[in-house]
């Protein structure tokens, strides 16, 4: 088997609010996007990196997904989200912290999703 991608999708319940933080705070560019369906959705890239957002209110009080976002300039990520939007630091993680495991991380969440950011 060979795969050439993972693209994964995350439910909210109101559409924007994926907007704001995959868009707005972290800056992917909308590749596709229909509102008209009774599931609207969004697909969007950054960086070879592709995820789709959907509006689905009873899946996103099913799903509260976690993903790892892996960088190779973390203070460069932290600085972008502290200079943009700040209220999406993750109290338990909101500062550039080198765990146990000899990773650098910090994180953000918003009312469905949490991102860790990551460099080794």
């Amino acid at each position: 088997m060979h795969f050439t991608k993972l693209v994964p999708s995350v439910f909210y319940t109101d559409l924007s609010d994926g907007l704001t933080l995959f868009v707005d705070c972290l800056q992917f560019t909308i590749v596709h996007i229909d509102l008209h369906l009774p599931q609207p959705y969004c697909v969007l890239k950054k960086d070879g990196l592709s995820i789709m957002v959907f509006q689905d209110e009873p899946l996103a009080k099913e799903h509260h997904p976690e993903l790892r976002l892996v960088t190779d300039n973390i203070e460069e990520a932290y600085a972008g989200v502290c200079a943009t939007h700040p209220h999406l630091l993750h109290p338990n993680l909101d500062k550039v912290t080198v765990r146990p495991w000899g990773a650098k991380e910090f994180a953000i969440a918003d009312s469905q999703l949490g991102i860790r950011f990551m460099q080794w």
